[in-house]
């Protein structure tokens, strides 16, 4: 019987641990829920406000601001069809008397800079009466200041880093590794520089060549678009064109910026308006929110799991 007992008592002790791992295993998800509830009621009562806020900034008279932030390409966050889409609300509306480019970019790919930029030429055309200022924050650089250069005017901060007017092509070349591990690259290809650019195989002297005369001619079409716009404002220098990055300051003397300043100052200072109101679309924070909570719940639940297999493992 003394044995018997002994065995009921550590039973009823494992499934009393059990049951408090299982309430307090319960607490936790209680208050997650909880928590994870009052997050989103927090984050729906500030989106209610902000929107609220922008719709009221948006009937008076303001400066509509598009970010573009960050690298520029097809499959990123900033991409022409994002931003083409937030210029054309900016422009559209009547309350929105000047319209304002914040850039923050190292730049991107050319096609899609250019249709930035070209979609900003035609909405001035069509609202001739807006003027259009870019404002460079930390970097306006390369396909970042092709877009720039479209405002009638631009400006940047003291440390900014301003221009990289150039072009480029990156690869890698794995031949000499191949080589000393007896690895041979056997390329087929219809086409007598079908392979160009494949990393496994020495270049061709004709194709470097072509690929060189290709980036010159993009290069020239950078300049003069940059010539185009800055007009005289331009300062005649050797190495204007060569790629090279200067300071906010820097730009300024060689007439790549036209000013010093930030979105308030330039907002206030220059185009005369206290409101600026951000017409950039946002990202699908919603979706972004979800995946969070998604990913929390599973890294929860798994945990806690661990923690019930051993509190139900016997003591020795």
């Amino acid at each position: 019987m003394t044995e018997n007992s002994t065995t009921v008592n550590a039973l009823l002790e494992i499934v009393k641990s059990n049951a408090d791992v299982m309430r307090q295993t319960q607490r936790i998800n209680t208050a997650f829920r909880t928590l994870s509830l009052l997050a989103v009621l927090s984050f729906l009562g500030l989106s209610v406000y902000s929107n609220w806020s922008s719709l009221t900034n948006r009937n008076q008279p303001h400066v509509a601001m598009v970010r573009i932030s960050g690298e520029i390409a097809p499959d990123g966050q900033t991409n022409a069809d994002s931003v083409i889409a937030s210029l054309r609300t900016a422009f559209e509306q009547n309350q929105a008397k000047a319209v304002m480019l914040e850039i923050n970019s190292p730049g991107g790919t050319p096609v899609q800079a250019g249709m930035i930029f070209d979609e900003v030429l035609r909405l001035k055309t069509k609202f001739p009466d807006k003027k259009v200022v870019s404002v460079i924050s930390d970097l306006g650089a390369s396909g970042g200041y092709y877009v720039a250069v479209a405002g009638d005017e631009i400006y940047a901060n003291r440390a900014s880093m301003v221009g990289s007017i150039g072009v480029r092509m990156d690869s890698f070349g794995f031949t000499g590794i191949m080589q000393k591990l007896g690895v041979e690259r056997r390329l087929y290809t219809a086409g007598k520089f079908k392979g160009v650019g494949d990393m496994f195989s020495d270049p061709e002297p004709e194709a470097v060549e072509q690929l060189q005369t290709m980036l010159s001619h993009v290069h020239h079409q950078f300049i003069e678009v940059v010539k185009t716009h800055r007009g005289n404002r331009l300062k005649d220098d050797p190495n204007l064109f060569t790629g090279m990055v200067w300071s906010g300051e820097d730009a300024l003397g060689l007439g790549l910026v036209d000013g010093m300043g930030d979105r308030r100052s330039v907002a206030e200072q220059i185009l005369k308006f206290q409101k600026i109101v951000d017409y950039t679309q946002p990202a699908d924070v919603f979706s972004k929110l979800s995946q969070i909570q998604a990913t929390a719940s599973s890294a929860i639940s798994t945990v806690m799991g661990l923690v019930s297999m051993l509190a139900a493992m016997p003591m020795t």
